[in-house]
């Protein structure tokens, strides 16, 4: 049974079709961009290979083509760095491989800072200058023709795995993208339900929530590509952004409906919630849970409609304003997962629905930023100095493998481990280049005995490639198998040429290795501080800044921030997790915050706009002190300010200044639980006041 559940055995022995399509598909793009790179007589095949193979890992048509382009975007700029560098200082290599340290740091904090394929093309930049400069060392005369002969060999392995991504088996990101909603509207759904029947089960309802921002985050990333494949790209792009922000909503609202239903029982005896709002809220459970299982939209749409109605038609009269806030929470609840199935239905087929959308933000961390591209810098010094001092002609394949891994690797959650695993993959390839690539090529004759000797180590890499588990060894593996090999029109088969390229190959893995274990980067702990410090200062902007650009800045971070904190929450026993908690406390926040300036920038009204903000800002302090373990003092001062501003204001009626009470009380009550459950994970006594941590 250990066998049959090995990875490598379902992979190898019983692989599947989309396994097999993938590797085939990823082999025949290589295949093609040898023949051509040899035909053409390029000066290093290989490239094309490298190119090639980087392409079909994510082999859906619209993202070979975004990536393709941003692959040779990023060697276009890099090529012009490098002539620049080249032109100031041919005859200096010392001063030029200064100012190339400074280009590869500035790429590696460009491609920490983007997603997706926008960073691949700052890595691709710093890749690009640094070939065009130590190999143009040696021959300043041929800097041009070097320049041109890589945009060449990258460009001609984009070509060949678009043509075949497109014409061989072909996938596309639309399809692609209704998996990811599926998933999300299910997940989500499926989260809906465990909040509303108030579970326990936190192990769940983290599993549920984590399956909901998963593929979302995905989704947001992934969709850029839909634009690649015909006019209605745009509006999948746009439904996706929908999709992204309503999911979001709903969680946020969710999270302070369970709030609430908490704050029913402990505070008012719980006796109306129970006997009203807490049955309805278990039918919409029930809905949730109907709709998850769905076969379609129109049967969940059908559910959730019958369940709003029902919401709208509950009588107000006589609940209290904590009780009203879970009403209006259960009816935004419903409004949020409506406009979800939309989406839904608008990825799929965008030309049916036209949804209004913008991209939302990232996280961006710009110490770590600056950590990653220090560290690059500090390996292609090292490297560089190493090359300098010995005149080793095979010392810039180590170069090229510290540039390209110190980059790659660094926005890793465990780059030493994901270091490990590409080195075990490139210690496996030694044996196989050298029997494949040198031992039995050395015996061919004619390309297509060249093919099927030096294709198939790669075939079988691509085959593992396939499986996420066994992606870094296999992937790992094929591209040690072409660097070892090199193929091309006039290939060295000596022995002490191969040991060389593989001394390369480990000398410039090791220095990656050590360079991440000696520079390891912010700790866990800072970085936990410094997510919660973010999420602290993005709500204090939300007092002043419009209100579309922060829901647009403030919601996007929070997806990111969310799975980030639910990573480091992994890493905690399970009586200390807080942090995903913590996350969700500020998203919950957050949106009230937006919700409140929705509801009260419009009114004319300069009393309750100061109170407005000032209650906002009393807000943010009161989370940076919850995660920290103080208990908020502020929030409820403020809120009666606010509260007493609106009962000035004669717009106002009885109904939305009770909704509003209940907004103040049901934010202090959260606050202040989630202050006692970081004392409790602290160990800190309640009476004491925690020692406030050094906050970066």
């Amino acid at each position: 049974m250990a066998l049959t559940a090995s990875p490598w055995y379902q992979t190898y022995l019983t692989p599947n079709a989309h396994a097999l399509k993938f590797a085939l598909k990823a082999t025949f793009a290589m295949l093609l961009a040898l023949y051509l790179a040899l035909w053409l007589n390029l000066e290093r095949p290989y490239w094309a290979l490298i190119s090639a193979a980087f392409l079909q890992i994510r082999p859906m048509s619209g993202m070979v083509l975004e990536k393709g382009l941003s692959q040779v975007s990023g060697t276009l700029v890099g090529a012009v760095a490098g002539i620049t560098l080249m032109a100031l200082f041919a005859q200096a290599p010392v001063p030029a491989l200064v100012a190339l340290t400074l280009w590869i740091m500035l790429c590696t904090y460009g491609s920490a800072l983007l997603r997706n394929n926008a960073a691949y093309g700052c890595i691709m930049g710093a890749v690009t200058a640094m070939l065009i400069v130590v190999i143009g060392s040696g021959a300043p005369e041929r800097i041009f023709s070097i320049a041109v002969a890589r945009l060449s060999e990258l460009a001609l392995g984009a070509t060949c795995a678009t043509l075949v991504s497109a014409l061989l088996w072909p996938s596309r990101v639309s399809a692609h993208l209704g998996r990811q909603a599926d998933a999300v509207v299910n997940q989500a759904f499926t989260h809906a339900a465990y909040r509303l029947r108030d579970s326990d089960d936190h192990a769940e309802l983290e599993s549920s929530l984590t399956g909901t921002l998963s593929p979302l985050t995905g989704l947001e990333g992934d969709s850029q590509a839909a634009r690649y494949e015909g006019p209605e790209g745009a509006g999948r792009i746009r439904a996706s952004h929908v999709l992204t922000r309503h999911t979001l909503r709903l969680l946020a609202t969710l999270h302070a409906l369970q709030q609430l239903l908490h704050a029913g029982s402990e505070r008012h005896g719980g006796e109306s919630m129970r006997s009203a709002i807490r049955q309805l809220a278990q039918q919409l459970a029930n809905g949730f849970t109907s709709a998850a299982g769905s076969s379609g939209t129109a049967d969940a749409r059908k559910r959730l409609h019958a369940l709003r109605r029902r919401t709208l038609l509950f009588p107000e009269g006589s609940l209290t304003p904590l009780e009203q806030r879970c009403l209006l929470g259960l009816r935004e609840a419903l409004g949020h997962a409506l406009v979800m199935l939309d989406a839904r239905d608008a990825i799929t087929q965008p030309s049916r629905k036209f949804l209004r959308g913008v991209a939302l933000a990232w996280h961006r961390d710009h110490l770590v930023a600056g950590v990653n591209a220090l560290r690059a810098g500090a390996i292609f010094a090292a490297l560089a100095t190493f090359w300098l001092a010995t005149g080793w002609g095979n010392g810039r394949v180590a170069m090229l493998l510290g540039t390209l891994f110190s980059a790659f690797f660094a926005s890793r959650d465990n780059p030493v481990a994901a270091c490990m695993t590409f080195a075990k993959g490139m210690l496996a390839a030694i044996p196989s280049a050298f029997v494949f690539g040198h031992v039995l090529l050395a015996q061919a004759s004619g390309f297509p005995m060249l093919a099927m000797i030096f294709l198939t180590p790669l075939f079988l890499g691509l085959l593992g490639a396939s499986n996420p588990k066994l992606m870094g060894y296999c992937l790992a593996f094929t591209i040690g198998n072409i660097l070892l090999t090199m193929p091309g029109n006039g290939m060295d088969f000596s022995f002490d040429s191969f040991i060389n390229r593989a001394l390369a190959v480990l000398v410039g893995l090791g220095t990656v290795v050590t360079a991440f274990r000696l520079l390891p980067g912010p700790g866990a702990t800072l970085r936990r501080k410094r997510l919660v410090w973010a999420i602290a200062r993005d709500l204090r902007g939300l007092a002043s800044a419009p209100v579309e650009d922060a829901e647009t800045q403030f919601i996007g971070r929070m997806a990111d921030r969310l799975l980030r904190l639910s990573r480091h929450d992994d890493t905690l026993p399970d009586d200390q997790r807080h942090l995903f908690t913590l996350g969700l406390t500020g998203l919950d926040v957050g949106y009230a915050c937006l919700q409140l300036r929705r509801r009260l920038d419009g009114l004319d009204n300069a009393d309750l706009q100061r109170a407005s903000g000032a209650f906002i800002t009393a807000l943010a302090e009161g989370y940076a002190a919850s995660a920290k373990g103080e208990t908020p003092r502020q929030i409820r001062p403020a809120g009666n300010a606010l509260i007493d501003a609106a009962r000035r204001e004669c717009s106002l009626d009885a109904r939305r200044q009770a909704l509003l009470a209940g907004l103040v009380e049901r934010l202090a009550l959260s606050l202040e639980r989630q202050a006692t459950r970081t004392r409790q994970v602290r160990g800190q006594s309640p009476e004491a006041p925690p020692a406030p941590p050094t906050m970066p």
